[in-house]
């Protein structure tokens, strides 16, 4: 055990930040650390949560104590608990509908209890560890619900706005409109249209003054503008009443018939975990959409449902409103610029004290301004942008019904029909499949679209018996899905057809086929062995990122000199062949290049020519600058998984950027930079360095007094990040919790730094960054590791943290 101590005691220093468990315990009582990001984000959030809070519990018919309560336990309980550290939770206007029908049929006291069992069962969902399942519901259902509750709030409030009484389901609302409309009182539209105005004027304040004002939220000057124009003016109107405390009613016991309980526990439940779920993956990509690598956990799903079941069991048991995590309060949130759960508690503290401190103050707010905030936020939830999307997806049906079900029936009843709708559409879409047929210039087309299941062979069989003997076929197979029996049909009738003198070409979508059989089908070539197919291309199975040395396939027949090839040219036809028959490059001993040339014209260039062209017509419009080294083991494409019209790349040894003025005699990179900047108007520049550099490995081994090559004169605009490292002047100091391996690691990660100061020098980079119109970031790529790290800047560190695989489910 003795000899444990010493490595022990030389790792201390190192490992004390990463485990701070066997730290030495602290001197004194901890003291709590609030950066001033999380204050400034905390009040942000704050003064949108507090009308907010105020307008949906008004909405709900509950006492309006209650949506206080909620704010307060979302912020501070499931700020701490919760495994989605910048989420922000309260009373959610998706919940609005659902605790509205709770409060009718079983009163406020009951409606706790249902909060309480909810929050029960989103524990007992959250130690299962089903949270990702949540995340299967299709979102056309989602963004239904949503939609549903939507209207449903839009049309309830609307009755308020006008000065009368909602109704208890839309359908009702809708029918006495005309009757409010001819009794409608003008004291409360005008408070009503002067809190809209100022909702859709307020973000949209031009100039600099406006942009400084901007950042007080529009909820609350809207709220605030109409409570002060209503004073003003000696307006009479239904205002916030907020009885005391003391008279504050808690949770009681559930009354009711019990499957309708089991009911309303599960409706809440439901739409409390999806709402929550779904809000915490858009946090998550808020946070990594955010100018600069955010140092910023992703979010644990499970221990997110365990956080939301906590609050709602505290919110339920001290008369508060359901809880779930809401996206304004959020996107607020993650904008302000919250590093930590810090921001979201605090919030929490602010709503008890204004709570506690404020209620005069509250009690001048017009019914009629919370309504209209209300409604808004419920013409908000109809989003032109999720139509869009279901849309283009096919999936407008499934929308359309659920937010019709949830509109007419209610939000259990309404998803349930969108899910049913969506069943059956997943079902038409794997039954439906269009075989046509026709002739031109002597070959015949067969187009299969759709999954080629057996339900489908009749038809195909009847189109393929169309074609006559000896015939040419091109079989287009577009679906991605092909079962045995499909197979089996077509393997047989393209072995008769080809015995009999004809010729088949294959050709598809054929990577998603579920074949387990050899691949001559698919590949293009008959079972016999024929060539005929062999002109389809697709038998080539290499990724575009192959290596050239690692290609086994397309390995093209020889042809004789005097052969030329269907539309080759001259200079082609008389340049030197290989070994396969291709033309050697001139001036080379190789054929690699060409090959990979005509492998990208047979079968990638009619995959991209459409987007090419749209490029070609539109120009270029890039929104990122990516500089790298000139590396050919760094492949820019494929890291980013970029395409064409993405990236403007810049490339150099060693990935520099010579600072401006330097008298390099090459200004190659700046006019890169101001053309990306001031022309293209990218808005991100990132510098990416890589392991084993050679560029780095030669600063460490230069000498000095050395011949001046045009490669060391290049290189002397790395020795700032030389001289950085050797004089500790801020270099990264841990690799994803590692420290460096050796000094041209260190050097490669220090560079990046490094050059990312030299871009800020730069008067165009200077000028953008000044208007918050450009962000910078420094990249790291493990060539070795295939492992992409991104540069953390924590109070005196930096840091290169290792970029997650991409999880479709969070």
């Amino acid at each position: 055990m003795s000899a444990c101590v010493p490595a022990k005691a030389a790792d201390s220093d190192r490992t004390e930040r990463a485990h701070p468990p066997h730290s030495p315990p602290p001197a004194g009582p901890p003291r709590l650390r609030v950066a001033g990001a999380d204050l400034s984000a905390a009040v942000a959030v704050f003064l949108i949560a507090l009308p907010l809070s105020l307008g949906i519990a008004l909405a709900t018919g509950a006492p309006l104590q209650a949506g206080l309560v909620a704010a307060a336990v979302g912020g501070i309980v499931a700020g701490r608990i919760g495994g989605s550290p910048l989420q922000v939770s309260g009373p959610a206007a998706g919940l609005t509908v659902v605790t509205a029908d709770l409060i009718l049929r079983y009163g406020w006291r009951t409606t706790c209890a249902i909060t309480v069992l909810a929050g029960l069962a989103q524990l007992g969902l959250g130690c299962l560890r089903v949270a990702r399942g949540a995340l299967a519901v299709s979102p056309a259902i989602v963004h239904g619900m949503l939609a549903g509750i939507g209207i449903t709030i839009a049309v309830a409030q609307l009755h308020i706005v006008l000065g009368g009484t909602p109704q208890s389901s839309v359908p009702d609302n809708l029918f006495a409109l005309p009757a409010q409309l001819a009794n409608l009182q003008p004291e409360a539209l005008a408070v009503s249209l002067l809190t809209l105005a100022l909702l859709l004027l307020w973000p949209r304040l031009p100039g600099r003054a406006g942009r400084v004002l901007r950042t007080v939220p529009a909820a609350l000057v809207a709220v605030t503008g109409a409570t002060a124009t209503a004073a003003a003016a000696g307006l009479v109107l239904p205002k916030v009443d907020l009885p005391s405390w003391r008279n504050h009613a808690l949770a009681g016991l559930p009354d009711g018939p019990v499957l309708g309980l089991a009911a309303a526990v599960l409706t809440t439940t439901l739409v409390c975990s999806v709402q929550s779920l779904l809000g915490a993956v858009a946090v998550d990509k808020l946070v990594s959409g955010r100018p600069g690598p955010a140092p910023v956990p992703r979010s644990d799903l499970d221990r997110e449902l365990l956080g939301q079941g906590a609050a709602n069991i505290v919110s339920g048991s001290l008369g508060g409103l359901p809880v779930a995590g809401v996206a304004v309060r959020s996107s607020a949130n993650v904008k302000a610029g919250a590093v930590s759960r810090n921001s979201t508690m605090l919030h929490g503290v602010l709503v008890v004290i204004a709570a506690l401190l404020m209620v005069p103050l509250l009690e001048f707010i017009p019914l009629a301004s919370l309504a209209a905030l209300v409604m808004a936020v419920g013409i908000q939830m109809v989003s032109l942008h999720h139509i869009r999307t279901v849309t283009r997806h096919r999936e407008v049906l499934v929308y359309a019904v659920t937010t019709l079900g949830v509109v007419s029936l209610g939000v259990l009843e309404g998803v349930a029909l969108g899910i049913a709708v969506a069943v059956g559409v997943a079902l038409h879409r794997l039954t439906r499949t269009r075989i046509t047929h026709h002739e031109k210039q002597g070959v015949h087309h067969v187009h299969v679209r759709g999954q080629l299941t057996f339900l489908a062979v009749p038809r195909l069989s009847r189109a393929l018996h169309l074609v006559p003997q000896g015939a040419g076929v091109v079989l287009a197979l577009d679906g991605s899905f092909m079962d045995h029996a499909a197979y089996e049909t077509l393997q047989d009738w393209q072995g008769t057809h080809t015995a009999r003198g004809g010729t088949v070409k294959i050709t598809g979508r054929h990577a998603g086929v579920r074949i387990a059989e050899p691949a001559a089908l698919l590949s293009g070539h008959p079972p016999d062995g024929s060539e005929e197919a062999g002109a389809s291309g697709a038998d080539c199975r290499c990724r575009p990122w192959t290596a050239w040395r690692n290609h086994q396939c397309d390995r093209p027949r020889p042809l004789p000199a005097d052969d030329p090839r269907p539309g080759e040219s001259a200079t082609e036809k008389g340049a030197e062949r290989g070994e396969d028959g291709e033309p050697k490059p001139a001036g080379t001993g190789g054929h690699e290049l060409v090959r990979g040339i005509s492998t990208f014209q047979r079968n990638t260039a009619p995959l991209v020519r459409g987007e090419l062209a749209r490029l070609a017509r539109e120009g270029q419009q890039p929104a990122q600058l990516f500089l790298t080294c000139a590396d050919s083991r760094v492949v820019t494409s494929m890291i980013t998984s970029s395409g064409p019209g993405d990236l403007f790349v810049v490339r150099n040894v060693g990935n520099l950027v010579p600072p401006p003025g330097a008298e390099s005699g090459d200004d190659s990179v700046a006019a890169a930079i101001e053309y990306a900047v001031d022309v293209l108007a990218i808005r991100s520049i990132t510098v990416c360095g890589h392991s084993g550099c050679g560029a780095m490995q030669a600063l460490l081994d230069t000498d000095p007094d050395g011949a001046r090559t045009p490669l060391r004169r290049w290189l002397r605009h790395g020795r700032p990040s030389l001289e950085r490292m050797a004089d500790g002047g801020g270099p990264p100091s841990l690799l994803a919790g590692r420290a460096p391996v050796d000094a041209a690691e260190r050097l490669c990660l220090t560079n990046v730094v490094q050059q990312l100061e030299h871009l800020r020098a730069h008067e165009a980079v200077a000028r953008a960054l000044k208007d918050g119109a450009l962000e910078l970031h420094g990249m790291y790529f493990h060539v070795g590791e295939a492992q992409a790290y991104l540069l953390t800047e924590r109070g005196e560190e930096w840091v290169f943290d290792r970029v997650r695989s991409a999880d479709p489910t969070r």
